[in-house]
């Protein structure tokens, strides 16, 4: 009788872990083959439009795996603060030289992953229908952070009011003005403020999303853009140093760069802006 039960036991036995190891089996060839990689990644960016453009690369990083999660910021400093601190594993929106500068500035050691989108700055005026008719001693406006008043002031240089030192770079300031024959007043504004100040001004260089926040005819007022070839200011998405070649960096950058984010860019910028991708 004991031989009997005995026997009978190490049946069921054996019967279990059968049925745990086709258990097991089922599971894994249920599952897709990379779901046991799928990975979470943190990307910060600047909260409006960008983030019904972030959603179609949600949709496009998930078929390949990554579960992008958006955190938006309002500050144009935060988002590189949290990448350093690790809050977050990558960010998208800025271009390279206020990368180059904060980098500078802060001791920082954030990369380039990819190009992201160019979003031309615009010359503005509501006072004046062409470059021809700002007059002397004219106030413009322009963005106070050093690249951004940069890519302003040369920006300036390339529609005939003023030029500056090629010592300067790609950071230029007023104080590097060496010609203006229009006695032009250059106004150092905040970048959230210059568009609402337009009309206190005789033309500003404005960000587009600045301008489109400020309520700026994108095209009406436009009096200058400008062109993306060889252009050093394209968006780009950036991680910390070491991260650029990582599996998910590179799927994130291919997420990005897909024809469905470009017609998601069009929509919703209505062409203001443009993919900086090949």
């Amino acid at each position: 009788m004991r031989q009997r039960l005995s026997f009978s036991r190490r049946r069921l036995l054996a019967l279990t872990v059968g049925l745990a190891g086709l258990t097991s089996f089922a599971l894994s060839t249920a599952m897709p083959a990379h779901a046991e990689a799928i990975k979470t990644v943190k990307v910060g960016i600047m909260s409006g439009e960008d983030e019904d453009v972030w959603r179609v690369v949600a949709k496009n990083a998930a078929t390949d795996g990554l579960n992008v999660k958006i955190t938006t910021f309002s500050d144009y400093n935060a988002p590189n603060e949290a990448l350093i601190e690790h809050d977050l594993d990558a960010n998208a929106f800025q271009h390279t030289p206020y990368l180059e500068a904060q980098n500078k500035a802060h001791g920082y050691h954030l990369v380039i992953a990819g190009n992201t989108t160019f979003q031309p700055i615009g010359f503005y005026s509501r006072k004046w229908k062409s470059l021809a008719d700002i007059p002397k001693n004219a106030k413009i406006g322009v963005p106070n952070d050093p690249s951004n008043e940069g890519r302003a002031l040369l920006m300036l240089q390339s529609l005939g009011l003023i030029k500056v030192s090629s010592d300067a770079g790609l950071f230029p300031t007023a104080l590097d003005v060496t010609d203006n024959p229009h006695n032009i007043t250059i106004e150092e504004l905040d970048a959230g403020v210059v568009g609402r100040s337009l009309p206190d001004l005789d033309g500003a260089v404005i960000n587009t999303d600045w301008a489109r926040k400020a309520g700026v005819d994108l095209k009406k007022e436009r009096l200058g853009t400008e062109n993306l070839k060889d252009n050093p200011y394209v968006n780009i998405i950036v991680v910390n140093q070491g991260d650029e070649d990582k599996p998910w960096a590179k799927s994130l950058v291919k997420a990005f760069q897909q024809p469905n984010v470009a017609k998601a860019l069009h929509e919703v910028y209505h062409g203001t802006v443009l993919p900086a991708w090949p």
